[in-house]
Order: structure tokens, then sequence, then C-alpha cells
């Protein structure tokens, strides 16, 4: 059984800038951490593997230090860590990072499941997953509360509005989970210094990908923003109640009321 699991460093701060040029954000230098959904794909990944035997992979685009997020899923337990780090990547949209994934996932060649968080916190799209597997031709099962596979076969139960229901696909194929699937485990300082001292990322660029250049980065990416702008919000009137707590809720009611606003 072999696992891929795509991850993401996403910023750690809202201070990060925004290049009005490119209408993208610059990644470079701001400081990152891994994206928490895609923690708790690490973790249904780690689970299989102790359930059924074999490995996993974790890969991530982005600048060099991205390599954080790699070092982080290799201290959870993770077998293989891979970066995909290439001025060519840079500015890419949600279509043009599936499609550098999916080459990323042909070149490591065999595998039986590729794991996604639902969504990134600094995007929160949740169309990578489903476009990765778009790209590959493969079943997609997303929004995952549950994961059992046997017989070539892996069914999930899926988070829907006004409850759940079970979906069942053939290996290969791609899921994005919820964060109720799990609770990810953290890594021990013994595992954490061996990730740093002693295990590999390896890095590919657009030319060990061997895809189309104009399908990479900004050059592949048919959505981009024109601007970017903090909203402000204005102060209203405060006014304070005093009573004792009956009077305070009457007092409150009555101004809704006054209001319209029940």
């Amino acid at each position: 059984m072999h696992t891929i699991v795509f991850i993401k460093q996403v910023p750690a701060t809202s201070e990060i800038k925004w290049d009005p040029k490119t209408g993208t954000l610059m990644r470079e230098g701001a400081e990152g951490v891994l994206n928490l959904a895609d923690k708790h794909a690490l973790e249904a990944a780690l689970q299989l593997q102790e359930q059924l035997g074999g490995h996993s992979t974790a890969v991530s685009m982005g600048p060099p230090q991205a390599e954080e997020a790699l070092r982080e899923a290799l201290a959870m337990g993770v077998d293989r860590a891979i970066l995909l780090s290439d001025k060519a990547f840079a500015g890419a949209d949600t279509l043009s990072t599936a499609y550098t994934l999916s080459l990323a996932a042909k070149k490591i060649g065999s595998f039986d499941l590729i794991l996604c968080g639902k969504e990134s916190s600094d995007g929160m799209t949740a169309q990578v997953g489903p476009q990765v597997a778009e790209f590959l031709g493969l079943p997609q099962l997303t929004r995952t509360r549950e994961i059992t596979i046997q017989d070539a076969l892996v069914r999930i139960k899926q988070k829907i509005e006004d409850g759940f229901r079970i979906l069942e696909a053939p290996l290969p194929a791609v899921i994005t989970v919820e964060r109720e699937i799990n609770r990810p485990r953290i890594p021990t300082m013994d595992t954490i210094m061996e990730a740093y001292r002693s295990k590999e990322v390896t890095v590919w660029s657009a030319g060990d990908l061997e895809g189309d250049p104009e399908l990479l980065g900004l050059a592949g990416s048919p959505t981009q923003s024109r601007a970017v702008y903090t909203r402000e919000v204005k102060k209203g009137e405060v006014t304070m109640l005093e009573g004792e707590p009956d009077e305070v809720a009457g007092k409150l009611i009555q101004a809704l009321q006054l209001k319209g606003l029940l």
C-alpha cells in the first residue's frame, strides 16, 4: 500500500506581502506553517499504513522554505518527502498547482491512494484535490470522515449538509479529508531530530517533471486577482445595559425589537 499525501506550507502571519504586478502573494521569506487540514491527511495516511502495511510519500510545492513542512511530515512518520520547487511554479492558482502535483504523482509512479486536506487556510477553495483527480483520471472522494480499504476498494463516510453518506471507489483514488477524521499525532523529540539529521527531502524542478511550461505557475493560471484590500469596519455606538440579569435580558430584547432584529 503506497499512499501519497499532498501538503502545503501556508503563511503563519497576516502580514504577508502582495505583488501588485502579478496579483499573487509574495511567499519568499515569509514565515510558514504546515497547513492544519493537511496534518489530518498525513495522519490518515499513517493510520492506513499501520493497518495495512506499505509506505507513504509527502509532496509539497513551494519555495525552498516549504521544506520545513516536509520535515514535519517526516517527523510524524512518512517515509519519503519530495519538494517541488522552481521559479517556474511561482504564482500558480489551483489549476496550475493541481497540474504540477499530478505531474509529480506520475513521476513517482506506482501508488494506491492520494490524500489531501480538504482545503488550505490561505485559499479555502477546496479545489486542488478534485482537480488532481481530474488530471490523473482517477475517482475522487471528498469531505471524508472515515476511510476503509478492502479488496482493492476504498470506502468512505462523506460529510454532507444534513448528515453523511457512504461512497465506494476502486483504487487508486484521490481522497480529501475533513478535520473530523482524526486527531493528528504530535511528533516526539526523537522523530523530530531524526527528520532533520538523517532523513532527506528530495527536490524536483520543473525540468524533472517534464510538463508543459505553459501550464505551470503564473503562465498556466487562468485565475488571477486584480487587487487586494482590507475592508474597513465601522465601529457603532455602544450601549451599556445595567441591572439584574433578568432586567438586563428584558432591556436587551426590547432594544433588539426596536431595531427590528427580533
